[in-house]
């Protein structure tokens, strides 16, 4: 056996340049949403191939944080 098959602190990582996990991608998306982010996560973020699911996830966390704020309003006024 390899030190990275039994090493846990790999386990939950993805490989090199590989995509990131549902749960990694959710907890950048809500740093950035408030603007901090450690500097593990953005070297992790960076090691991706490709942007796009950062890119959808923003967009479906801002439409969600919008609609929200519109149902919050309407449920007030």
């Amino acid at each position: 056996m390899s030190d990275k098959e039994t090493n846990p602190e790999n386990s939950s990582e993805h490989s090199e340049g590989g995509p990131p996990s549902l749960f990694q991608l959710v907890l950048s998306v809500m740093a950035a949403a408030i603007g901090v982010q450690t500097k593990a996560g953005r070297e992790r973020d960076f090691r991706t191939n490709s942007p796009l699911p950062f890119i959808l996830a923003g967009l479906l966390f801002t439409i969600a944080f919008v609609a929200t704020l519109i149902l919050v309003v309407n449920l007030v006024l």
